[in-house]
């Protein structure tokens, strides 16, 4: 894996998708405003990247973000924008952050609300995708400070031993992802 740009795609203004828990739309507000506080609940994604060895690319999170900064989690997450649909916005957000061009399958949604001290929170309505892909890695340096792969049982051992080092998302769809779904996964 190489470190690739350092453009900015992450923006506090970004207008994202309010949401109730019918996925409703409710209209839209700042990124900034739907972390704040408890956080409003908006659409997101996050999506898990296997290699064909069927290892997990994990990324650690900028020291820049206001939330989890430096934690590990997922290959790759972020909001739909206002006017974007789900998978658009996915494949989007895969190039920016990592210089992946694929197609991601939605496996589940699911709702959570997870705090980050008194700094905010993520309240999401989060659509979970996987994805198989070898191509090249060239992280986005604004996002993203490591990226590994890393095997899944690793993972399990991991997450049991040093959950306080993953951000909550991971912790809630991975079990799930390998309770629930992991045929789909080896399907692809």
């Amino acid at each position: 894996m190489r470190e690739g740009q350092q453009t900015i795609v992450s923006f506090d203004d970004e207008p994202l998708i309010v949401v109730n828990e019918d996925d409703t739309v409710l209209g839209y507000q700042s990124k900034l405003a739907c972390h704040q506080g408890q956080g409003q609940l908006h659409r997101a994604f996050s999506i898990f990247v296997f290699n064909r060895q069927n290892e997990l690319l994990l990324q650690q999170r900028s020291d820049q973000k206001p939330l989890w900064p430096l934690y590990w989690s997922n290959s790759c997450c972020s909001h739909p924008r206002r006017g974007e649909r789900d998978l658009e916005s996915a494949q989007r957000r895969l190039s920016e952050e990592l210089s992946i061009k694929a197609q991601p399958e939605l496996v589940y949604r699911f709702t959570y609300h997870a705090a980050f001290g008194d700094i905010g929170a993520e309240h999401e309505l989060c659509s979970v995708y996987i994805v198989r892909s070898d191509a090249p890695i060239a992280f986005n340096e604004s996002e993203i400070v490591d990226c590994c792969y890393i095997a899944p049982e690793a993972l399990d051992h991991e997450l049991a031993q040093n959950p306080e080092r993953y951000t909550p998302w991971l912790k809630l769809e991975w079990p799930r992802l390998r309770q629930t779904f992991w045929n789909r996964l080896q399907a692809l």
